[in-house]
């Protein structure tokens, strides 16, 4: 059994808590604000963007989950988390093995192009940028660290796309405007997942790309949401789209070490979220 470091209990990190906790691991978890019923879980409040607080902790780790998010879209809040937090907590524990949760935010391809692990990661974003520098800051401290690339996450709480089909959205139809998705509980499963291959002592690679098999047009997706809520299909616009997303992720690599998506396209994860 492991002693798990997971800093950032959101909705990812406190599902993979439990999952964690569940298996008879030993799982502290670093929140800002814990929540007032643990369920097994030992939570520590603690601010990551500050040296004191992450110094002054005192616990057995090994192995440490890296699943924050920003409050917002400014550099400053990712600078905070991805540059000076994620400092903090390395020079803390930097003995360790890491799992780091990244975003296929960092590339930069925009007409709808395959892109795995290989693929450059050259986003003009200073958001994605930052995160790019952050995994590679990672790298640099132990090439053995794992970085898992989730695309766009959704699934209970995460339901823009749903709220969005029932409004007649303007959506652009031609040329196909890619899009690409992982549910949360998938997000949970990947990474428990890899974290079963490390203890068993298998060779994982420093990078995967966690999305489902489904990467599909958002008209095809949005239509589809629409049909099943009744609402009217969105309406057709042929003007370029956000060119930061066009683009198919794949996840061959994962897949080939077994992992089996429990909702493999839109339409597997949607159906349960539709009342």
């Amino acid at each position: 059994m492991a002693n798990i470091l997971i800093i950032g209990c959101g909705a990812v990190g406190s599902a993979l808590a439990a999952v964690l906790s569940s298996q008879g691991h030993t799982v502290t978890g670093l929140k800002r604000q814990p929540p007032s019923h643990s369920d097994g879980i030992h939570y520590i409040a603690a601010d990551i963007t500050s040296a004191a607080a992450i110094d002054a902790l005192d616990i057995t780790v090994d192995v440490v989950f890296f699943i924050v998010a920003a409050g917002g879209r400014s550099e400053q809040g990712y600078r905070a988390l991805y540059v000076d937090g994620l400092q903090h907590v390395l020079a803390k524990f930097n003995r360790q093995q890491w799992f780091f949760v990244s975003s296929t935010s960092v590339y930069a391809q925009s007409q709808g192009e395959w892109v795995d692990e290989d693929s450059p990661a050259e986003s003009a974003v200073i958001t994605a940028q930052l995160i790019r520098q952050a995994e590679q800051t990672l790298w640099t401290a132990n090439p053995t660290h794992v970085v898992v690339r989730f695309s766009g996450i959704y699934g209970p709480g995460r339901e823009h796309l749903l709220r969005m089909a029932r409004q007649t959205p303007a959506i652009q139809q031609q040329p196909a405007y890619f899009t690409n998705r992982i549910h949360q509980e998938d997000c949970v499963g990947v990474l428990a997942f890899l974290f079963g291959l490390w203890l068993a002592k298998t060779p994982l690679q420093p990078c995967y790309l966690a999305s489902d098999d489904d990467p599909a047009p958002l008209w095809e997706v949005v239509s589809w949401l629409a049909a099943r809520q009744n609402s009217p299909v969105p309406i057709a616009k042929i003007a370029a789209a956000d060119a930061d997303a066009n683009k198919r992720c794949r996840n061959a690599r994962l897949k080939a070490l077994g992992y089996a998506f429990r909702y493999a396209s839109y339409q597997d994860g949607y159906a349960g979220l539709i009342l």
